[in-house]
């Protein structure tokens, strides 16, 4: 029963998708596997805006479509080949669908609702990206002393008036005028939108003290944070040196660092949440989800997780468990040559439990 009710739920959260998209004409395709023809020509029509948006970097030929969706013997044999290769060009998270048998993968029941939960999501995040480079970066310029903060948090503003549709302001605009309209347009959205979906996770009412001590607490996690994000940084840097040691990193020294050095540019210290990211924040972030569900498992098994370390020499480093030296007596010896009665010491190794 609880499979059944949460497929459900991924169904109409999936049809929600595909409507906001504009590809509400075919709600009954999307419950259905890629036998069905109709299932296959949804995901064509994804696949083909997303290559239209520049999503893929193999762009097709003038005329090919990206999935074959037709209708004969081996079309689907087809269409499986080819969609295994577009999860793999997407960088598709979900290793189900993108693992070893991909074709198997997509013929599960519940792998044609996933398999468009990423599509829909791949061409939302695609749609943004395209707006970025039409969005005028900002009406006002704040010279000076903060200026980058400015200029972020109005083309903060310029996305958020974009994605709710309404127009850009005119210079000289009120900021209180601006927030007016700004909650009126968001008053007249929320109806539309689910009961529970909207929860805020920080439900208390914020006065001038409050904001004062959340913007206290945010800038100590912050510090705190790129403390430890200096260390792992400092770690990862070792760990990665420590490669170049090998005599085969000789031959393949400057293979390494075209790979390591693109991605180790990009991981900065410094953290990217802030106080709006706590206001956005919904209640659903706070459900605490085990890592060893079978939903997370999902996303993070993989063939290391079965690898056994065998057994490593003992290094000792365990100061307590030796014991200090006891003394022990020993005679004169009779040639007059021996050291005077006294004590020596003598250490004993404790046994181990």
């Amino acid at each position: 029963m609880e499979g059944a009710e949460a497929g459900a739920r991924e169904g109409a959260a999936v049809a929600r998708d595909l409507l906001a998209l504009g590809y509400g004409g075919c709600p009954g395709a999307a419950s259905r596997g890629t036998s069905c023809p109709d299932f296959r020509a949804l995901c064509g029509r994804l696949a083909a805006e997303l290559a239209a948006l520049g999503a893929l970097e193999q762009q097709p030929e003038e005329g090919a479509e990206v999935l074959n969706a037709g209708d004969g013997p081996d079309a689907e044999e087809e269409f499986l080949r080819q969609m295994a290769g577009l999860l793999r060009e997407l960088h598709c998270p979900d290793r189900a669908l993108c693992g070893g048998d991909c074709a198997a993968a997509l013929r599960e029941p519940d792998a044609g609702l996933r398999l468009l939960r990423f599509l829909c999501s791949e061409l939302q995040a695609a749609r943004l990206l395209r707006l970025y480079p039409s969005l005028d970066p900002s009406p006002v310029s704040s010279p000076g002393e903060g200026a980058e903060e400015g200029a972020g948090m109005v083309w903060e503003l310029s996305l958020t008036l974009q994605a709710l549709g309404l127009p850009r302001p005119t210079p000289g605009t009120p900021a209180s005028q601006l927030l007016q309209e700004l909650h009126a347009k968001i008053s007249e959205l929320l109806p539309s939108l689910p009961s529970e979906s909207m929860q805020p996770l920080l439900s208390h009412a914020l006065d001038a003290p409050r904001w004062e001590a959340l913007a206290s607490l945010s800038q100590s996690l912050r510090d705190q944070y790129c403390s430890r994000r200096c260390l792992l940084l400092k770690r990862l840097d070792l760990t990665t040196s420590a490669f170049h040691w090998s005599d085969r990193a000789e031959a393949q020294g400057e293979a390494m660092k075209a790979v390591l050095i693109p991605i180790r540019e990009v991981l900065t210290p410094e953290s990217d949440v802030s106080i709006a990211h706590v206001l956005a924040a919904r209640a659903d972030l706070s459900r605490l989800i085990p890592a060893t569900s079978v939903a997370a498992r999902r996303g993070t098994c993989c063939a290391i997780n079965k690898v056994l370390m065998g057994n490593v020499p003992d290094r000792g480093g365990r100061p307590n468990e030796l014991e200090a030296p006891m003394p022990t007596w020993r005679d004169r010896r009779d040639d007059g040559g021996g050291q005077k009665p006294g004590c020596q010491y003598r250490g004993r190794r404790k046994k181990k439990k």
